[in-house]
């Protein structure tokens, strides 16, 4: 029997080898490339984000699912009521702030919950820091309308007396000032024989004043739950709407983010611009003898009126209160004068700052503003009004998402009557013309 030789074992490529393979690789490749490069001139660009596929609606959906959806929405929306308010005002706070528990988040790599807590703990730090900025001349300007009250209560007292003589001249008898009195001991005595009326006044709005604070808690507290809980958040509302293209300029919970932060941005732009306005018109009225007080209170007037103007309707009217009522115990005509610069101030406001300030913000058409402040107004009152712009710009980013990544299911139109269709009765002869057309149909 001859002897079987042993089958020599596979031994592992040495270096050289593996130099010299790697060198014929690199080089094909690089013919590859060349030729790729002398037929196209230049290399392929690398190719952008995959569009991922719409998702088509059936046509059930559309027809029984959707409406009823809606319908229950808004029936739960209205039983909620005040509860759905706090929870839509908490998510509005918390989509401001969250980029900004983001930011901590990302560059001093602080757990997400010490980061909330920096971030609110800076917010009242920066709110606390600009009370005493402004304090000192709002003090100041305060310590003077304290000092000059005397005066303006005398100017008020002769002012009135020669109203009320005015009025005697003509034949008008309206009692302004009683046998011996000034006129504003007179006021005094008829508010103090109102002081029933008044003391229920003041103990209803205290029972209110007491519930806004138990309210502004819970919003408070509803805000610090969602911005811990925020990224779960995300998840759970990127599962539930369609899928994105995987990019941040595709991703529907960012993309709701910057609306509400377009919205605070517009808002604040427009509330400096009107309290400066007022402030520097109130100021040349001081300087022009208009209104005297104006040169020393522009900046406690303005500020108080720029503030006032995040309260959407009746917030020009309170902001205008102050320097109007003081123009009236000191110069009547002066109050006319103001009267007459605020209806100017809220006309400019109305039909320029606001419309060209909000339509590059909210990117929005000015009358759905006006219908979205109404609709908020009549709802849920002053807060309404004041959370529907945000709620309005976060429902357009959501129509323009939705839009871009579903597809409803087109309605199959019937044949007309009598009208001839192919054998299978799917579709009718390539080439022939449509139903409606020119020939005898209707447009």
């Amino acid at each position: 029997m001859s002897e079987e030789r042993p089958t020599p074992r596979s031994q592992p490529p040495t270096a050289a080898e593996r130099e010299l393979v790697a060198s014929l690789t690199q080089g094909a490749g690089g013919e590859e490339h060349e030729g790729e490069r002398v037929d196209g001139g230049e290399p392929e660009a690398e190719q952008g984000p995959v569009e991922p596929p719409r998702v088509i609606v059936p046509r059930w959906v559309q027809l029984v699912l959707l409406p009823i959806s809606l319908l229950a929405l808004w029936a739960l929306a209205r039983a909620a009521g005040k509860v759905l308010l706090i929870f839509v005002v908490a998510g509005l706070i918390a989509l401001i702030l969250n980029p900004l528990v983001a930011f901590m988040q990302q560059r001093a790599r602080l757990p997400r919950g010490l980061a909330v807590l920096t971030v609110y703990l800076a917010f009242f730090l920066t709110l606390v820091g600009l009370g005493f900025l402004l304090a000192n001349p709002i003090s100041n300007q305060v310590r003077t309308f304290t000092n000059n009250l005397p005066h303006i209560v005398n100017e008020a007292n002769s002012q009135i007396a020669s109203f009320q003589a005015e009025l005697n001249k003509h034949g008008i008898h309206a009692k302004l000032v009683s046998q011996g009195k000034t006129a504003l001991q007179t006021l005094q005595d008829q508010v103090s024989k109102s002081a029933s009326e008044l003391a229920t006044f003041g103990g209803g709005l205290l029972t209110e004043v007491a519930k806004a604070l138990v309210d502004l808690v819970l919003v408070f507290v509803l805000s610090v739950y969602m911005l811990v809980y925020g990224q779960s958040i995300g998840r759970l509302v990127r599962r539930g709407m369609p899928t994105g293209d995987g990019t941040p300029a595709d991703d529907y919970p960012r993309l709701a983010q910057h609306a509400v932060s377009r919205y605070v941005g517009g808002q604040l732009l427009f509330s400096i611009v009107m309290g400066a306005s007022t402030g520097i018109a109130l100021y040349v009225f001081g300087v022009l003898g208009i209104f005297p007080d104006g040169q020393k209170y522009a900046l406690a007037f303005g500020v108080f009126y720029g503030v006032m103007e995040l309260i959407p309707y009746i917030g020009p009217i309170l902001g205008a209160i102050p320097p109007l009522v003081l123009a009236l115990f000191t110069d009547p005509i002066s109050a006319l004068w103001l009267a007459i610069l605020f209806v100017g101030l809220q006309q400019l406001e109305g039909h320029v700052v606001a419309p060209q300030i909000f339509s590059h913000t909210l990117r929005i058409n000015p009358l759905l503003v006006i219908f979205a402040l109404l609709l908020g107004l009549q709802l849920y009152g002053i807060i309404g009004a004041l959370v529907a712009l945000p709620i309005l710009s976060v429902l357009r980013e959501t129509a323009i998402y939705l839009h871009r990544h579903l597809k409803l299911e087109p309605w199959e139109r019937l044949p007309p009557p009598g009208g001839s269709s192919t054998p299978g009765g799917s579709s009718p002869v390539e080439g022939s013309p449509p139903a409606g057309s020119a020939s005898g149909g209707l447009l």
